[in-house]
């Protein structure tokens, strides 16, 4: 999961301009799909066209177009003289190309199979105003599926200049909470927090059956965004046999906790927190009891992506994780589709392009055969999470489906 609500986790490095400019402008061609570059209109910076055309063989008389809006920070007015990229446009600019490619790459891979596409990709620039501009696009509104903005208060800026509940706008990218953007007409493809938090009690009222849980907080407010859910759904599910303790953590010291822990069974704690300062020093202090009294941690779902974190010592801690996007790289269909992305960009797949991938698919089947605007009935397993979307009133689709991870032999392993 991406933990950030209002910018996503970036990646490093510059390398994205190169095939930028290579991909999308120089018209190259992939083994199903021809993409062609349009010149933008004066009134519209940065538009990109991309109409599926055959490359080898005929597609079927029958098979009529979908169209798809895409929607995505590439940032093209920074290609400009004088309007330099800097750290995070070049990062977001990153993350649009791996995401685009995924995404390219199921739209080929479905044309193969005799569906029709046309796609058209808009630059979003990463800001509300041009997200709130897009929303008046005529071409945009004439869509049958509108994927992106990327960022929450993009979407949000978006939704309110298009506040059409009927047609689909895909939230791709962004754990974000839909009650923070309000669009009957939202499909959110990464789970909130609050369905981490569902996750984690379900697992230890089903599994585990301890009498008391630990929540250990820092004193940052944000943390209760996964608390109170938490906390919720607990004493919902065990009817209230399960006490949640809270304790606020200073300097890593529990032991005024150990007259409340038991040396013959396992003692469960939650820490919601990511900062690296409180993390460290109080998973030092969890290390220091365990020898005496065994712990069973559940962190935050995006200690999946905290360099900082050691492997040895979250094993020792019995340590588990909830995650939507845990990439496993060594699974035989990431290196299948690795292996592909290699021969068709000449460059590593990121878990970007994965997930870009995995939610073209999806929603490139869904499309093409009218079942969009019921995902209910519509799961699906990719190579990055599942999907098993729930209808919420006034909030749209919400992607419910997480899975937990459990540090065996120094790694995650996924468990359920």
């Amino acid at each position: 999961m991406i933990s950030a609500q209002n910018r996503l986790q970036l990646l490093s490095g510059n390398r994205w301009l190169t095939f930028l400019i290579i991909g999308l402008f120089a018209a190259a061609c992939s083994p199903k799909v021809r993409t062609v570059a349009v010149q933008p209109k004066k009134n519209e910076p940065g538009k990109l066209v991309e109409k599926p055309q055959p490359a080898n063989a005929a597609k079927p008389a029958e098979a009529k177009a979908s169209n798809i809006a895409l929607l995505l920070p590439f940032g093209l007015d920074h290609l400009r003289a004088g309007s330099p990229y800097t750290t995070v446009t070049l990062k977001e600019a990153d993350i649009s190309l791996d995401y685009y490619r995924g995404f390219k790459m199921a739209l080929d891979s479905l044309t193969g199979l005799g569906y029709n596409y046309k796609l058209q990709v808009f630059d979003s620039k990463g800001e509300k105003a041009q997200a709130h501009s897009l929303g008046l696009n005529p071409a945009i509104r004439a869509s049958d599926l509108i994927v992106g903005p990327v960022f929450p208060e993009d979407v949000k800026a978006f939704t309110s200049a298009y506040p059409n509940s009927r047609q689909p706008v895909v939230s791709p990218l962004s754990p974000a909470a839909p009650a923070t953007i309000k669009s009957a007409g939202l499909i959110t493809m990464m789970p909130p927090l609050e369905y981490h938090a569902w996750t984690a009690a379900h697992y230890i009222n089903d599994r585990l059956k301890p009498k008391k849980v630990f929540v250990l907080k820092s004193g940052y407010s944000e943390e209760n965004d996964y608390i109170i859910p938490f906390k919720k759904t607990i004493d919902s599910l065990s009817k209230n046999h399960i006490q949640v303790v809270y304790v606020t953590v200073i300097h890593g010291q529990l032991g005024a906790l150990i007259p409340q822990l038991t040396a013959g069974g396992q003692n469960v704690f939650i820490m919601p927190a990511t900062n690296q300062h409180f993390l460290t020093v109080t998973l030092r202090g969890l290390d220091s009891l365990n020898s005496t009294y065994p712990i069973t941690l559940f962190g935050h779902p995006s200690w999946v992506n905290l360099t900082f974190l050691k492997g040895d010592l979250l094993q020792r801690l019995n340590t588990y994780i909830t995650s939507s996007d845990h990439i496993n790289y060594k699974d035989p269909g990431i290196m299948a589709f690795a292996r592909y992305y290699r021969n068709e960009y000449h460059t590593e797949p990121t878990d970007f392009a994965i997930k870009g991938f995995d939610e073209g698919i999806y929603l490139g089947r869904l499309l093409a055969t009218g079942d969009v605007r019921n995902l209910a009935e519509s799961d699906f397993t990719g190579l990055h999470n599942n999907f098993h979307f729930q209808k919420k009133a006034g909030l749209g689709w919400i992607n419910t489906h997480v899975g937990i991870y459990k540090y065996v032999n120094f790694e995650l392993k996924k468990i359920e």
